[in-house]
Parts: structure tokens; C-alpha cells; sequence
């Protein structure tokens, strides 16, 4: 049934190529895809791919496992170990005359505020003052991997709300920061190499090019045409908030870890109490709120299960609600990523399903139909 769903939509030119999986804490249930990754090259589950925010759960993961080391605190102020933001300023907005109004930021900044987006930071697609305020100090992107990116200032003080944005990125320089590596080494090292998950990574070797997706855009006609885009392959900082690349196959191999309480086939990734909090709300009463786009190109308007409350746990959104079309239940864990790659990972019915495609604006409607199909496919199997 899944075949004929991914086929469909190459089909319908909703995608032009799409991998799926799905798994459960014993091993993998289904692996296809359809269409094609670039030009007359067909699709498959170990086609590489740019999995953008998905990269965010991977680098949280790699932050607990020092928090359980000893070397990061959860709730100390991250400034002990990342001096930068020892005084975070809180953009309030802008004078007549267009300068920037700061002010300090009321309360110190700390790992688990970064990990559930709560820690005040933002991002340009979703944050319109972010976009200006970084137009008047030329602050690059953070597609950049420039440092000079992340010095944007909060949107809000620490833990007062939940705003998407590069909080994981700096989570994944306090990694750097005790444990003296670079992220990916240490990501390698502590999650993908004992995983198994041999494609991913923030580099591409020649192994991974030779199988990589193209980036497609799609157009006010609805079709979709390849662009030119690559994540910077000598950054000077490695994009923990977005910068891997992978593979639906080794995704799964991380969704299957967290279905089985930190660990697969042998490897222990995260004790069983770290790896139960990834499914336990770790922000409160607030809750995750609709991401608003101001760069249409990026993303539309996004938001999953509109109307439901959802919390961020250490890694992932929560739904506080069962799937209302008989899909994941309530308490799933998920994220996504920019060009159009969704997972989500169901602890109650033992189920994971991975969905890989590489198209922009992010949140496509014809993508999001795309998973929802996958979705109830998955369930009714």
C-alpha cells in the first residue's frame, strides 16, 4: 500500500522523488520509495539527503549524553561553559527612525531552555524582527555556518515562550565546548557510528554524493525545478540546529534507539531514564505555538495538528492528543526538517515512519498530504 502511495504522488507531481520507512523497537517494517532523486536516478531509502532540522534531534541527544557524563547541566546557566551568552540582550523592537531597541534579558539562559526552544532565540523565516535586525548589523543567514550568524539577540527572555529557533544550535557548541571536538566527531562517536548510521553526517563524501538528492523549488504553477544548494562543506561552526545529511534508512535506526529506551542492538546511546524524558514535556504550561513564515521561498505557514496543544520535550514536539484520522496516539514524538522530510516516533503503538523528499517552501501542502496518506498507511498495516 505504501509503494502505491509514494507512487501516486510522484504521479501527481507532488514530489519528484520520495523514501520512506517504518520500524518498531525490533527492526524495520518497510523500506521503498519512488520517483527520482535527480535527473533519470531513481529514489531509494539510502538516497542522501539534506535533513535540515531533523539534524536537531541528533544533536539534543548528543547534548544529554554530557549532561549524563557529568560535563553539561540541564538547568545551570549555559554561560558557565558558552561565556557568549553571559548577557543575552532581548530585541524589543525598533525606534522611528528604524534602530534596534535592546534591553537585557531578564534571567540566565540554560541547556534545557535551548533544547525546547524556550530560551528567547528565533529564526529569520519565522521571526520578521530577527530578519530586519540582522539587515541593519549584516548577520548572515544560518545556512551561512557562519559565527557571526548566531549573534542575533533573543525575541523574548528565557523561558517566558516557545520560539523556534537556534537554540540547538548553540546547544551544539556547548557540546563542542566540553568535550574539545568538533559536533560532528562527537556525534559520530556517541550516536551515528554505534547506530550504524553510515551515511549521515555534516559532510558529504564521495560514497554519499554519489547517491545525494537533488534540492527542488516549487513553483507558482505548482511544478517543481531543481536549484543549486549545498550546506557549506567547510563551515566554521557545524549547523547543529540543521546541518546533516542523511538518509531515510539510518533515521530510522535513531527513531528505532528512542522506541527501544536508548538503545539498539547493543548499543547504548542514553541511559532509560534520559531516553524516557525524550518523551516527556520539559517546558511547562507553555506550549509549541504556529510558525508564521515571512520568507514565503522558506516555508509556508506551519503548523502540525493545528488547534491541538503540543509540548517540546528534551528533542522533540509532542501531541497531546491522539492523530484525529487514526494515526500516531497521543504522546508521539516528531519533528521535521526544511526541505520537506517529516519522522515521527509512537511509543504506545511501537511505530516510527520516516518520510524523506527534498523540495522547498518548507510545510508543502501537497507533501503534508503526502505523510498524512503514509501516516494511515503505516496504522493500517
Amino acid at each position: 500500500m505504501i509503494d502505491e502511495i509514494l507512487s501516486a504522488a510522484v504521479a501527481r507531481g507532488d514530489v519528484v522523488g520520495a523514501a520512506a520507512t517504518v520500524g518498531n523497537a525490533a527492526g524495520t517494517l518497510y523500506e521503498g520509495a519512488a520517483g527520482f532523486r535527480g535527473g533519470e536516478a531513481p529514489m531509494a531509502a539510502d538516497t542522501v539527503a539534506w535533513i535540515a532540522s531533523m539534524t536537531k534531534a541528533i544533536t539534543s541527544v548528543a547534548a544529554l549524553q554530557q549532561v549524563e557524563a557529568g560535563r553539561l547541566s540541564l538547568d545551570g546557566p549555559i554561560a558557565e561553559v558558552l561565556p557568549e551568552l553571559a548577557a543575552p540582550q532581548v530585541l524589543e523592537g525598533f525606534t522611528e527612525s528604524g534602530e534596534p531597541i535592546l534591553r537585557p534579558a531578564r534571567g540566565a539562559i540554560t541547556l534545557r531552555q535551548l533544547l525546547t526552544h524556550t530560551a528567547g532565540f528565533g529564526y529569520d523565516t519565522w521571526q520578521p524582527k530577527i530578519g530586519r535586525y540582522a539587515k541593519l548589523r549584516g548577520i548572515p543567514p544560518m545556512g551561512s555556518c557562519r559565527r557571526l550568524a548566531l549573534t542575533a539577540p533573543l525575541i523574548a527572555d528565557p523561558g517566558t515562550a516557545w520560539n523556534y529557533g537556534i537554540g540547538i544550535d548553540w546547544a551544539g557548541l556547548a557540546v563542542e565546548a566540553v568535550t574539545g571536538r568538533r559536533l560532528g566527531e562527537a556525534i559520530r562517536e556517541g550516536i551515528t557510528g554505534p547506530l550504524g548510521m553510515v551515511d549521515t553526517g555534516f559532510r558529504l563524501g564521495e560514497a554519499q554524493r554519489a547517491r545525494l538528492s537533488a534540492m527542488h523549488a516549487r513553483g507558482a504553477d505548482g511544478s517543481l525545478t531543481p536549484i543549486r544548494f549545498e550546506v557549506p562543506q567547510e563551515p566554521e561552526f557545524e549547523m547543529g540546529g540543521g546541518g546533516l545529511y542523511g538518509t531515510a534508512r539510518d533515521y530510522l535506526c535513531f527513531c528505532r534507539m528512542v522506541l527501544n529506551g536508548g538503545t539498539l542492538d547493543g548499543a547504548r546511546i542514553l541511559s532509560p531514564e534520559t531516553a524516557a524524558a525524550l518523551g516527556q514535556n520539559q517546558m511547562g504550561t507553555l506550549l509549541v505555538q504556529r510558525m508564521e513564515s515571512c520568507i514565503p521561498g522558506a516555508s509556508h505557514h506551519a503548523e502540525f495538528f493545528p488547534g491541538q496543544p503540543k509540548r517540546w520535550s528534551l528533542a522533540f514536539m509532542l501531541n497531546e492528543a491522539a492523530h484525529p484520522e487514526g494515526g500516531r496516539a497521543a504522546g508521539s514524538m516528531a519533528w521535521a526538517g526544511l526541505g520537506n522530510t517529516y519522522y515521527w516516533i509512537d511509543p504506545l503503538h511501537d511505530r516510527a515512519g520516516v518520510l524523506v523528499t527534498q523540495s522547498l517552501p518548507f510545510a508543502d501542502p501537497r507533501v503534508l498530504a503526502l505523510l498524512a496518506d503514509f501516516e494511515r498507511a503505516v496504522y493500517a498495516a
